[in-house]
């Protein structure tokens, strides 16, 4: 597993948010975000699109899972009433880069947090979440960011 370890900057989203259990529904939610995107002219091949579990369903139960699909904004961008805002805190993330296939984002959540404490990383309390880049014909690749810290020794 090919993980990099980048400092990422703060990012200012306009998200739109599903509780309930993660699958399938999230792609109605991104596809809600997008839609509003486009109609406001940020959707093009320069976005930054996030896909945010909020919750971890190993501890929250399904039907309170929070799942945020975003897009990276400017900070003079003003947000309507259709979405929300938020800011995510930069720092040190773990950077796994897969296919944009199902199968290879569901395969690398599987193993990247065994990966990540074998090469002395403890999971930081902010968000983690896939990034894409560009418009979704130009999509064959995700990152998936995880935050870190190095264990204490």
């Amino acid at each position: 597993m090919n993980i990099k370890i980048e400092h990422l900057p703060n990012y200012r989203i306009a998200y739109v948010r599903k509780v309930g259990p993660y699958g399938p529904h999230n792609v109605k939610t991104m596809e809600k975000l997008k839609g509003w995107a486009k109609k406001k002219g940020l959707f093009n091949k320069n976005s930054t699109i996030l896909s945010i579990p909020r919750d971890n369903p190993d501890i929250t139960s399904p039907e309170e899972c929070r799942y945020d699909a975003g897009i990276v904004i400017s900070n003079e961008y003003q947000v309507d009433n259709d979405v929300r805002e938020d800011k995510l805190l930069g720092g040190q993330y773990a950077i796994y880069r897969v296919k944009h296939t199902q199968e290879a984002i569901q395969k690398a959540w599987n193993i990247i947090f065994i990966e990540l404490l074998k090469k002395g990383y403890q999971i930081d309390s902010k968000p983690m979440f896939e990034r894409y880049y560009g418009e979704e014909d130009n999509v064959d690749y995700c990152d998936i960011c995880v935050p870190v810290t190095l264990k204490q020794q």
